[in-house]
């Protein structure tokens, strides 16, 4: 073979040699910017991916959890979690209510943290939405889907920092324990916290219970204004209110018809308030909350916070409804129904009132006082859905200055309030076994535009990426040992 061709042969070999390392460095560089370049990006990707995940896989009541629940605990193992770790459980009655138990094991030098973390959501009618609600949907810089918010979003976010916790081969001080639970939401047939706990308290026994459903991330016009660390909610229950009569033919009325009985009675309510009750931690709400407040709203939160507080302050405060509800119990009609027949005079005419309890009232004594405001001996007051005692979780100890700590690192400007929740969680049922619960979340929501349990539900990318951040700073800051 000629020297000459021997060259070009060589030559042409060189070229496609070289031609294919360039092609591999062009790859190789595209996926490098594709990829997350730091941690903090690859675990938004990863819970946007396990959100995703999420949303698709309906978990409404009358689907279940348990779907969610495998594909959870999927991840853990995949993740190099042992079995033992990632634990799925499920009653053996209630097929449909699956349980996940993960664990993050820690030196031993204290007691575990307890992360809540309900998989089910409330039901969504697909003709209502503007969208799937059980498809995540981005759309002009939001994520729509059912649960977005309450509360596959935090679910998303507390197991991509769990699963980021595990990559980085982390060794907390004390255990971190997540339990990813069924039934959560109205009245399930078995509720998962309240089952773990009767069942498998040595899987979910802590000294400090996380629970983002309980916490609050609020913002007005885009400004963020406080994260709220949820110490004690209101006992949620539910009255009948009953008036029954022998009836007859609608040519014949009489005063006695149970429909204007219970209407009139009705009427006295809507017009009732029951007394103001202050717990310890209302009144811190009111004194920190006033510093991020303006004019007589700002006066008037410092006056409910002293001791004993001003009465015109509490009055005019009451006129609004979202401070209104931290200074009271409520007792409100959301049922009603009565009658038999369009031309019989009813029998019968009831309506539900639900009532949310300040911490330390008990259930009879506001049953006594919905009898006074009534005012009525023949509506018959009971119980349909009895209240759950839930103490006041302490707000001594470490676990402001530790959600200061993390809220300043990522928003310097940003209020912690303790809150007293107006509707109701599950850190009741940790609550009342003796665990120190705390609602904490960093998903910023805006207060005149909540949609979780409405049409529509959705969350901010932003918001979203930045609940992400927080969720896993904050894991790490909980499970030191203080």
């Amino acid at each position: 073979m000629p020297n000459r061709l021997r060259r070009q042969r060589r030559l042409s070999r060189v070229q496609a040699l070289v031609g294919s390392l360039l092609v591999a460095s062009a790859v190789f560089s595209t996926s490098a910017r594709a990829a997350p370049s730091t941690p903090e990006a690859h675990e938004t990707t990863l819970a946007r991916e396990i959100l995703r995940e999420m949303i698709d896989t309906r978990s409404t009541h009358d689907v279940g959890s348990t779907e969610l629940a495998r594909k959870v605990q999927a991840r853990l193992l995949a993740a190099g979690f042992a079995p033992a770790d990632a634990q799925l459980l499920i009653p053996v009655d209630h097929p449909h209510a699956g349980n996940v138990v993960a664990r993050l094991h820690g030196s031993g030098k204290g007691k575990p943290v307890l992360y809540l973390c309900h998989l089910d959501v409330v039901e969504a009618k697909p003709e209502d939405w503007t969208r799937d609600p059980f498809h995540l949907t981005e759309d002009s810089g939001w994520l729509y889907g059912r649960g977005t918010i309450d509360m596959k979003g935090q679910d998303a976010a507390v197991l991509a920092a769990l699963l980021r916790l595990k990559s980085e081969h982390f060794i907390p001080e004390r255990d971190i324990v997540v339990a990813f639970t069924a039934d959560e939401e109205a009245g399930g047939e078995l509720n998962g916290v309240d089952w773990l706990l009767t069942e498998h308290r040595d899987l979910v026994n802590a000294d400090l219970v996380i629970n983002p459903d309980g916490g609050e991330a609020g913002m007005k016009g885009g400004r963020r204004l406080y994260v709220g660390v949820q110490t004690s909610e209101k006992m949620s229950m539910a009255f009948e209110a009953e008036v029954t009569d022998k009836g007859g033919h609608s040519s014949r009325p009489t005063a006695e018809n149970p429909i204007y009985r219970l209407s009139v009675g009705l009427a006295r309510l809507s017009k009732f308030q029951f007394p103001t009750h202050l717990t310890d931690t209302t009144r811190q709400y009111f004194k920190r909350r006033a510093a991020i407040e303006t004019g007589s709203t700002r006066s008037d939160m410092l006056a409910a916070a002293k001791t004993p507080p001003d009465p015109a302050a509490l009055e005019r405060l009451s006129a609004v409804v979202e401070t209104n509800i931290l200074l009271r119990t409520t007792c409100t009609a959301t049922q009603i129904e009565g009658g038999h027949a369009q031309n019989a005079l009813p029998q019968r005419a009831r309506a539900t009132l639900q009532c949310r309890i300040i911490p330390g009232e008990s259930q009879d004594s506001v049953r006594d006082t919905l009898a006074r405001v009534l005012d009525d001996p023949t509506i018959k007051i009971s119980v349909i859905a009895p209240a759950t005692p839930s103490p006041e979780s302490t707000l001594s100890g470490n676990i402001l200055p530790t959600v200061e700590k993390v809220v300043h690192q990522l928003w310097p400007d940003v209020m912690v309030l303790p809150q007293m929740a107006p509707s109701a969680s599950d850190s009741k049922f940790t609550r009342i076994v003796g665990m120190q619960s705390y609602g904490i979340d960093g998903m910023f929501d805006d207060l005149d535009d909540g949609r979780a349990h409405g049409r529509d539900e959705r969350i901010g990318i932003a918001a979203f990426g930045q609940e992400v951040d927080f969720t896993y700073r904050l894991m790490r800051e909980v499970s030191k040992q203080r």
